[in-house]
Formats: structure tokens, sequence, C-alpha cells
């Protein structure tokens, strides 16, 4: 039967879209074979040749989705291991570890793919896919497109299977690395850790009490609902829960964890919720510290979303920090062309080359914050995170805002407002002294930025402002909203 597909779940940097509507078990049958071919195309391996883990997330239509996308893969000749439900980044350790996944023979892994809609309300779902240790760019994902069209207009003569399917539990051996990496760093400090009902909860709060910590965790256990609130740390209101109880149990800090376990959120002693390029400066200039014993610059690379403080900071402090395009996809591969040792987004994302293997992982970026805690608690033991976080050289002014927009009008609506802000440099309190397009729009003005980009997952412009003042940062934010809603009006009546 010849099969259409729906484009529309084919994004940047993943698959993501509506489950039932772009997001269907065909569509992941069907991409299942199309990643096979594409594989053994991009080498010189036979089907046969291919060994693929999969992993999934707590959504409840994830256990249909990675059946079919199993099925997909098999039917076409490779062989997988499934991992069950686990965080994203435990698919990514498995193409590093080593592993013998409880076969003969240790395999040489092609990929992982992990149905995961990350941050994403319960009713989507998607798809993350990587190929020889590394995220697929943006290219490959349409190759994979294209392979999967041409795919679905053939009749399937391989609607049973050929490749093995083993199942494997590798948190364990995860836990293990870690510990070893780490041993009992966390020691005498407090934390509380909320899992949001996402997968973190299946390996952080050990861990962490492996290491050491004192762990108050909250919201565990694995729920597709995500009953007590959206597993998204980078919106503050998702971590009030957190915020209070850190103050309650007097903990050191709180951690928080999005759907798949990829992107980090942080709250102080007081609990105040830390920005995430305040995190990101934290744990960059810790690794800057280390290289300049060993008379080494280490590279950083951050997205456009981030403040001007954080890249001018990490340079001053002897480090290179490089300003790239927003999306996991993107800065990983500008990490790897850069040969950076840390990278990280806005988001929470955090990527560590440096004594780990350079894909972010929200649980080791955890690891990561405790040690730098323990190192300040060591010089001394009345260290505060809050003091750190206020000792930061920072503006005082900022806003950050997610403006809907339907995917249709977001590229004519920046195409439109580029022409407008390079023909009018005043349309601000301060002159637009210049204009960087590495993606979407960053506006630079003497004492801080403007910026508009289209959202790689949902129907939103995102924005971000910063300013000397939080009322000069609030007259950005409402003069770019207004021309913003201006445009998008007049295109909708066109």
């Amino acid at each position: 039967m010849i099969t259409k597909i729906n484009e529309k779940a084919f994004g940047k940097n993943d698959l993501r879209g509506i489950y039932g509507e772009s997001v269907t078990a065909t569509l992941f049958y069907y991409v299942g074979k199309a990643y096979v071919q594409f594989a053994c195309e991009n080498s010189d391996k036979k089907p046969r040749d291919i060994w693929v883990t999969v992993v999934r997330d707590a959504r409840h239509h994830s256990v249909e989705l990675i059946k079919s996308l199993k099925k997909g893969l098999t039917s076409a000749g490779a062989n997988v291991i499934d991992l069950g439900l686990a965080p994203t980044p435990i698919g990514y350790f498995s193409e590093f570890a080593n592993l013998e996944f409880g076969l003969p023979k240790k395999v040489n892994l092609t990929g992982t793919l992990i149905v995961t809609a990350s941050h994403n309300p319960p009713e989507y779902n998607g798809l993350k896919m990587t190929f020889n240790k590394a995220s697929m760019t943006e290219a490959q994902i349409k190759q994979i497109k294209e392979i999967t069209q041409k795919i679905a207009q053939k009749e399937d003569s391989n609607s049973y299977c050929y490749g093995i399917t083993r199942e494997a539990n590798i948190i364990h051996d995860y836990i293990e690395t870690m510990t070893n990496s780490f041993a009992k760093i966390g020691q005498g400090i407090k934390i509380v850790v909320d899992s949001a009902n996402a997968t973190a909860g299946v390996v952080a709060p050990e861990l962490y009490r492996e290491l050491g910590c004192e762990v108050v965790d909250i919201f565990t256990e694995p729920d597709g609902d995500f009953p007590n609130h959206h597993p998204n740390p980078s919106d503050i209101t998702t971590l009030k829960a957190l915020q209070e109880k850190v103050v309650e149990e007097k903990a050191e800090f709180g951690l928080a964890f999005d759907g798949d376990t990829d992107r980090l959120g942080v709250v102080d002693d007081k609990g105040r919720h830390i920005p995430g390029d305040k995190l990101l400066l934290i744990l960059a200039l810790d690794v800057v510290e280390q290289f300049k014993i060993r008379h080494e610059i280490a590279t950083f690379v951050s997205e456009v979303k981030c403040s001007q403080a954080l890249y001018d900071e990490i340079n001053k402090a002897g480090g290179r920090a490089i300003m790239w395009k927003t999306g996991h996809g993107y800065i990983k591969s500008k990490m790897k062309e850069e040969n950076a040792v840390i990278a990280g987004e806005m988001s929470g994302h955090i990527f560590f080359k440096d004594r780990y293997y350079g894909f972010d992982d929200a649980v080791y970026a955890g690891c990561r914050f405790i040690e730098i805690v323990a190192k300040k608690k060591n010089q001394n033991p009345n260290f505060k995170v809050s003091e750190l976080v206020d000792s930061l050289p920072f503006p005082e002014g900022s806003a950050d805002v997610r403006h809907p927009c339907v995917d249709e009008l977001k590229k004519p609506v920046l195409e439109e407002l580029s022409k407008i802000f390079a023909e009018n440099k005043d349309l601000f309190d301060e002159p637009i002294k210049d204009i960087i397009t590495i993606d979407g729009l960053r506006l630079v003005f003497d004492d801080g930025y403007a910026i508009i980009r289209q959202s790689n997952t949902e129907p939103v412009f995102t924005m971000g402002f910063e300013a000397s003042t939080q009322e000069k940062a609030n007259k950005y934010r409402n003069t770019l909203i207004n021309l913003v809603d201006d445009l998008i009006a007049r295109f909708q009546n066109k």
C-alpha cells in the first residue's frame, strides 16, 4: 500500500509535532526504514551490520511510536537494542561507553534514535537521531525526509522483521561511570531534585545520593501526563514547587530537568532561578580556570539569546567565547568545528567535552555544578550559591518573551523586520549599533540588545532583551512586540 507522509514533523534539529496529527506510528515506521537506508548510503555497511539503540521518554504514546520505529528499523534489516524508558543522554551515552549490552560480543553502534518531544506539552512527541556519534544535521534530516517519502510511495515488501531486537538497561553502567569520575564530591551538600515526572527520575536522585549528596527529591515517578507541572525548567512558572522546597529544606540549591533530561535548571539557596546564561558562566569559568592551570585556552560556544556579559566575562578570564545559532544540533556542530570544550544554550542545554563526551546531558551538568559548589565550600564553609550568582556582572534589566506566530508567517515577518531596522536605526531608545543575523535578528545597542528568532519546535518567536535598567529592557520589549504584532496583522489581512 502506498502511504502519504506528513512532512510537517521534520524540523531543523529533529522531528517534532502533535501526536496523531503530524507525528504518527506510520510516520515512525517509515522513518525507521529510511534511517537504515541513509546509514547504508553514508557508510560501507549493509543493513545487517547496522546496530542502533532506541530510547523513549515518559509520554504515553512513546510506547506505540517506539514499537513502530523498531519495526521499521528491523524490517529494513537493521538490529535494535531497546534501552527502554530513559533520559535522552542515556541514548547518547550508549554510543560512547563501549558497552556489551548483554550481547555475546561488542557491536559498533551506528547511532541512537530517541522518541521524545523534550519540553513540549504532553500531546507532542518527536524523534531525535544521531549518526556516527553526532546529532543529525539539518541537511541530514532533510535527507531522511526525502528517503522516507520515496519509501512510503512504494509497495511495502518488508512487512516482517529481518533484524535482531534486544533489550538492555544501562542505567547502572551510567551511574557507575559518573561515580568513578566524581567519587563522593557531594558529601555535606543538601540539594532538592525535581524530575518533573519525566525521565530524570530514573537516574538523577539515585546518582546524586551515590555522590554523597543529601537529596530531597520531588515529582520523581515518570508520568506522561506530567501531573505536577510542565517539564520545562526554562519556564520559571514550572519551578515554584522546587523554589519553595529549597527554601523550606534550607538546601544549598535545587536542580530541575526537562522532559527528556538534556536541559538543566538551577535554583539558588534563596529559591531564585539562575538564568541559563548565568549558569553557563559559572560552569564555563570553572573550566577556563582549569585550562589556565595547564596553560591552555578553553573555547566556549553559546547562542545568540545569551547576555553579552557571558561572552565578555569568558574572554576576560582567558577563554575564547563564540556566539552561534540556537538549537542543540547547531551548537554540537559548531562545538566540533571549533574544538570547544564546553557549550550551552539559554534553555539549559549544556555540553561538556572537558572530561566527558561532548553531548548535552543535564544530569552530568548537575554533577559539575555540585563539584563547583563543593570546591567553593572547601575554601569557605559559609559559601552560598546566591552570593556567587549576585557577584556575576550582568546588566540590571532583562526580559524574555515567547510570542505566538504561525509557522508560515515567521519568515516573512523577519524579512520585513530586517528591512525596517536597516532603514530606521533609531526605533528604540538607543540607536542600533549592529545587527547580527547568525540566527534571527540580534540588535546591538550601547547598553544591551534585543533579539527575535524563530522557534525550531513551536509556532512562536522567541525574544530576549537586555539593558542597563529594567525600564529600558521593557521599552525594547514593547517596541519590538508592537512591530511584530503590526506585521502579523498586515500579513494575515493580505
